[in-house]
């Protein structure tokens, strides 16, 4: 019975730290203060800087944000730092919008339930009680709050660390008018596994006339446009996306990554090298 009470216990206390992430951020944006001006440190003994090398170890940083939430604006500027700070080191950032937070007053232009839906299966695989921004997770397996700086450094570190055995390499042509043709090559082949690619804008800025972040400024970056997802069933083979209207090569970049449908972890990333 003692052991009952004492696991609903840990339970209860779980939920509520999600919560408190989720519902009351002024605490977070205190915290997130007084680590601001603190350098990121990420330890990375990969001296390959080949993005489309990746026998060695890489950090797939995706961040779950949005305009309406007061939480976010700290950990899309953590994010943004951690880049700048860090260009030489194999880490590949995406930032999804979620639409969840619109109906609160402010509609996030890059919002979209496709990237709700997306952190709804992050949810499933990590066997999450709540789900909540600002959330980093890296590579698919492990998760938590914007606010955690130290988590964050060490997280990346880990997987910087780790050796891969899986590859990708993934050419691509951009002179047709409507869209992006990708040829794409990997090593190995797992089962339930989906070659992603996503369409990032590098920058944005945003002024907010509602909601929690009403009147501020917001500066992002990595900005998730568009996922595409194919089934992986071949080594080699060819696909194709939908080229947004102002697509170009200085302000835009496309990131895949192979991920297993299953379990979230995924195992091969790369910039798409785009002609």
């Amino acid at each position: 019975m003692k052991n009952t009470l004492f696991i609903s216990a840990l339970i209860a206390l779980s939920v509520l730290f999600s919560l408190n992430c989720f519902m009351f951020p002024d605490s977070y944006e205190e915290l997130s203060g007084k680590l601001k001006a603190e350098k990121i440190e990420i330890n990375n003994n990969n001296n390959n800087n080949n993005n489309n090398n990746n026998n060695n170890g890489f950090a797939v940083v995706e961040l779950f944000t949005s305009e309406g939430c007061s939480s976010c604006p700290p950990a899309d500027e953590l994010m943004a730092r951690l880049q700048t700070e860090n260009k030489d080191k194999n880490i590949y950032f995406l930032a999804y919008h979620v639409d969840y937070w619109d109906r609160l007053g402010w509609k996030d232009q890059f919002s979209s339930n496709e990237f709700t839906i997306r952190q709804q299966e992050y949810q499933k695989w990590l066997n999450l009680y709540v789900m909540y921004t600002p959330q980093f997770i890296i590579n698919g397996t492990t998760e938590f709050a914007g606010y955690n700086e130290t988590t964050l450094s060490k997280k990346i570190s880990d997987a910087l660390a780790m050796q891969q055995t899986s590859s990708l390499e993934l050419p691509a042509k951009t002179d047709d008018k409507d869209s992006i043709n990708i040829h794409f090559k990997t090593n190995e082949i797992q089962q339930n596994s989906n070659l992603f690619i996503a369409t990032i804008q590098k920058e944005a800025i945003s002024k907010v006339a509602l909601g929690e972040n009403k009147g501020d400024t917001l500066h992002h970056v990595q900005i998730v446009r568009q996922l595409k997802g194919f089934d992986l069933n071949e080594k080699e083979g060819n696909v194709s996306i939908e080229k947004p209207a102002n697509f170009n090569t200085k302000d835009w970049e496309l990131i895949a990554f192979i991920q297993n449908t299953s379990t979230g972890k995924i195992s091969a990333t790369a910039k798409v090298n785009l002609k």
